[in-house]
This record gives structure tokens, sequence and C-alpha cells, in this order.
């Protein structure tokens, strides 16, 4: 597991498995799974994710993303657990790339694009693909 903050609020992680929720509830009260099962061969269900991290305190929420189809409606369910849930929260998916993703998009018009690159390039990770897409949310 490593996590990555990209604010005061929300750190990203790659993976965290079930056995690894424990390290995680000292530092974190929400947890997002922005994978869908069945991702890869043996990957633990959300279910069982998701009894982890209530065995361990921690608030769980599952928003499956596909690779490369982030929808309007996945970045409002991201944006929603945000609003509706205690922090720090940790989100995570295979990489830590879509839940940061998610994060940008969430944060367009509210942000800059440049300062949300910039605070995501500062975490390790480049969405400079994305660029155009956070211009739009700004527009809009």
């Amino acid at each position: 597991m490593t996590v990555k903050k990209l604010t005061e609020t929300l750190s990203v992680s790659t993976f965290v498995p079930p056995a690894e929720l424990a390290r995680a509830a000292a530092g974190f009260r929400t947890v997002i799974n922005n994978r869908p099962d069945g991702e890869e061969p043996g990957q633990p269900s959300s279910e069982s994710i998701a009894h982890a991290a209530r065995e361990v305190g921690l608030d769980y929420v599952h928003i499956p993303v596909v690779p490369g189809q982030i929808g309007a409606s996945d970045v409002d369910k991201f944006a929603g657990a945000l609003d509706q849930h205690e922090g720090p929260v940790l989100a995570f998916c295979r990489t830590g790339t879509r839940s940061t993703m998610l994060w940008a998009l969430s944060q367009a018009g509210q942000r800059s694009a440049d300062e949300i690159i910039s605070t995501v390039k500062e975490a390790g990770y480049d969405i400079e693909a994305l660029r155009p897409r956070l211009e739009q949310g700004a527009a809009a």
C-alpha cells in the first residue's frame, strides 16, 4: 500500500488489501474503493473489503470505475462521498490513478486546471491528458 496525500482530507493509494485496513484505520476515517470486483484474478471482493473496513472502524464506500471510462456520474458519486463521509479519506484503486482522476475531475470548476494538475503532480501522478475535461468543467 503506497499512500499519497492530495489534500489535507484526501489521500490516494494503490490497492489496500483487507489485512492492511487496520493500518489505514490509524490515519483515516473513510475508505473509498474505486476498483470493480473481478478486475484481476484473486482480487478480494468489495464485500470482503467492506467487512474488514467496518471491523476496524472505517466507513466504506464502493464506487467501481473501469479504467479509462470515468463518467460524470462516477465523478458525482466520488464528490458526494467526500461530502457525506467524515475525513480524512483514503481512496484507492489498483495504482491510485483512477482515484486521483476522480478527485481531479470533482475539482473542475472549483480550482483551476493548473492548480489541480500541479497538486496531482506533487503526489506523483500525471493527469495532463485530463486538462481539456478540467478546463471544460471550469467553464461550466
